[in-house]
C-alpha cells in the first residue's frame, strides 16, 4: 500500500500544480476579453479568433482545473444529505461514487475523446467561423483534462481506501457549509480582534 500511497501523492502533486498554474488562463481570458472590447469599441475592429480564443482559454482553466478540485474535495455533492451520516458512512459513499460514477464516465469520455482528438488533428480542422481558430487544441484539452480527472480519480480511491483502513489520515475532512461559515466567522473575530 506504501507505493500506492506514494503513487497517488505524486499524482496530488502533478495535479496540485496544474491547478494553480491554470486559474492563470482566467486573467489572461478577462485581459485577452477586455483588449477585444476596447478594440471593438474604439476601433470598430473585431476578430473572431479573439473570442475563440476567449473560449479556449476558460475552456482550459476549467478542464485542467477540474482534477485539482477533486483533490481539494471542491466538487458539488448534497452536504445536507450527506451531513446526516457518520464519517465512516460518508467514506463509503465516496469511495462508492468514485468507483460506480467518476471513473466508468472518465474512462468512456477517454475511449471516446482519443479518436476525436487524433482525427480532428489529423484533418487540421479549423473553426467554421471566418477568422477562427484551429479546433484541434481545443479538443486536445477535452482529452488532458479527462486523463488528468482519471488519474486523480484512481489518487483519491487509493486514499480513500487508505483511510478507510486506518493506514492515514483523512486529508479532507468533511466540513458542512454551515460548519465552514461560522469558522470563517470566528478566524475573521480574531482577524479583527488582533
Amino acid at each position: 500500500m506504501k507505493s500506492l500511497l506514494a503513487f497517488a501523492a505524486g499524482i496530488d502533486r502533478f495535479n496540485e500544480i496544474i491547478g494553480k498554474a491554470v486559474s492563470w488562463l482566467i486573467l489572461i481570458a478577462v485581459i485577452v476579453s477586455a483588449t477585444n472590447a476596447v478594440v471593438r469599441k474604439v476601433f470598430s475592429v473585431s476578430s473572431n479568433s479573439w473570442l475563440e480564443l476567449q473560449w479556449y482559454l476558460f475552456g482550459a482553466a476549467f478542464l485542467l482545473a477540474a482534477a485539482y478540485t477533486l483533490k481539494q474535495n471542491e466538487h458539488i455533492r448534497i452536504d445536507i444529505v450527506y451531513g446526516m451520516f457518520s464519517r465512516r458512512v460518508q467514506h463509503w459513499i465516496d469511495l462508492f461514487g468514485h468507483l460506480v460514477f467518476l471513473m466508468p464516465f472518465v474512462l468512456l469520455m477517454l475511449y471516446y475523446l482519443v479518436p476525436y482528438v487524433a482525427r480532428s488533428y489529423v484533418s487540421g480542422e479549423v473553426s467554421t467561423n471566418s477568422g477562427g481558430l484551429t479546433i484541434w487544441p481545443a479538443k486536445a484539452l477535452l482529452l488532458i483534462g479527462f486523463f488528468l480527472l482519471a488519474m486523480q480519480g484512481i489518487s483519491e480511491i487509493i486514499k480513500k481506501i487508505a483511510v478507510m483502513r486506518g493506514l492515514m489520515d483523512d486529508s479532507t475532512p468533511f466540513i458542512s457549509a454551515h460548519e465552514a461559515a461560522e469558522l470563517e466567522g470566528k478566524a475573521l473575530v480574531e482577524e479583527i480582534a488582533k
